[in-house]
């Protein structure tokens, strides 16, 4: 038996032009990986789209795809994850069922009170397969809790499908994340195929079988990309379990610590960084954090930074300064009082640190005074944004 696991696919996800259709190329690749593979049939653990009603040109996409595995004669059982579930029962998950380019296998009835799961048997192999559907919140686990244990008990090969974290195959750094335990999980099933946290981990475990996590099958987002680099997805093949990995673009990550450093210093190291170093096709991320000693974060040449890396064939540059910032603008510590008494602190002690006006203390409260308006009853967006920008433009 040979089968393959993929999860949180996020197909939409990336909204920038470049990168939008990332995650549905890295759907396509891996889809002809397992037409390649001739595996039995494929297993999606929740969250094929980034939204229950993703735009038609990713449905589109998919469909195409979905359609090529059925007329090779290879199944799809899917769940639903955090991102395709809706509670209003809307999904394009749905659509795609009826049109019978997948079975969705979470199937069952309440019977005394309790959840009995119901199986989907795969014709090709006989393997028998269910599973839960994931929730926002990690709410699915009052449905683990109702669950007839009776399916522990059925023979064959069986595969549990599941979009939860849990907790004995929870990373370090993910130890204050809301997690679920094995034990909620039905037992004596060969394959666990889990879905929902990013990142790629196996593990036999007595009394359950191979529990598998194959992370997403595309980073999704900047923090994934510095740590994954790439996605990627399982194969089963009678027992033996392949991470493959989904190359789309390469990737190279800077990261530099800026305490003790100039702005100039800092942009001098970026620069040495890429130097004699060539970007094709390569997705750059760029995270700068501490306190500069000299200079502001707007003075380290980023767009000369980005111009030199696009110079050498950079596919797609970000940078993250989240955790950056200057002396001159150090967190302060002021006593309690009112909300006026703190502003009016934070105010007068940056003073003078931007040239901004004669009277940058009386402008400084106009502009705040202007921004903390509200947006009128029956007020659209659009006239909101134009009467504040007005407003703004009115300061002397």
């Amino acid at each position: 038996m040979k089968f393959a696991h993929l999860a949180d696919c996020h197909i939409g996800s990336w909204r920038d032009p470049k990168l939008k259709d990332i995650s549905t190329r890295a759907f396509i690749k891996a889809i002809d990986i397992c037409i390649e593979k001739k595996v039995d049939f494929v297993l999606i653990a929740g969250d094929l789209f980034n939204t229950s009603l993703p735009g038609i040109e990713f449905i589109k996409e998919v469909t195409k795809k979905l359609k090529e595995l059925k007329d090779k004669g290879i199944a799809v059982y899917v769940i639903a994850g955090s991102h395709d579930f809706s509670p209003s029962g809307k999904t394009m998950l749905d659509v795609l069922e009826h049109a019978d380019l997948f079975k969705n296998v979470v199937k069952g009835e309440e019977v005394d009170g309790k959840l009995k799961l119901k199986f989907t048997i795969d014709p090709k192999t006989g393997a028998k397969i269910t599973g839960m559907l994931g929730k926002r919140g990690g709410l699915e686990k009052s449905f683990y809790e109702e669950l007839d244990r009776s399916i522990e008990s059925e023979e064959g090969f069986k595969i549990f499908m599941f979009h939860s974290l849990l907790s004995e195959l929870k990373p370090k750094d993910l130890e204050k994340v809301d997690s679920q335990p094995m034990s909620l999980l039905p037992k004596h099933f060969d394959y666990y195929a889990g879905g929902h946290p990013h990142f790629v981990e196996n593990k036999k475990l007595d009394d359950y079988g191979i529990v598998a996590y194959p992370g997403p099958l595309f980073p999704n987002n900047f923090r994934e990309l510095e740590k994954l680099s790439k996605g990627g997805f399982y194969i089963y093949d009678d027992g033996k379990l392949d991470w493959i990995p989904v190359q789309i673009y390469n990737t190279h990550h800077i990261s530099i610590d800026c305490n003790h450093k100039s702005a100039e210093q800092t942009t001098k190291e970026l620069m040495d960084d890429i130097a004699n170093k060539e970007f094709f096709n390569t997705i750059v991320t760029i995270r700068v954090a501490g306190t500069l000693e000299a200079g502001n974060v707007s003075d380290i040449n980023f767009k000369d930074i980005f111009s030199a890396l696009y110079d050498k064939s950079a596919y797609f540059v970000m940078k993250n300064t989240n955790a950056l910032q200057s002396k001159e603008f150090e967190q302060i510590n002021v006593d309690t009082g009112t909300a006026e008494e703190t502003e009016d602190k934070l105010i007068k002690e940056h003073l003078g640190q931007i040239k901004i006006g004669s009277d940058e203390e009386k402008l400084i409260k106009e502009f705040m005074n202007v921004l903390s308006s509200e947006k009128a009853e029956g007020e659209k967006v659009a006239d909101f944004e134009k009467r504040l920008i007005e407003n703004l433009k009115s300061l002397d």
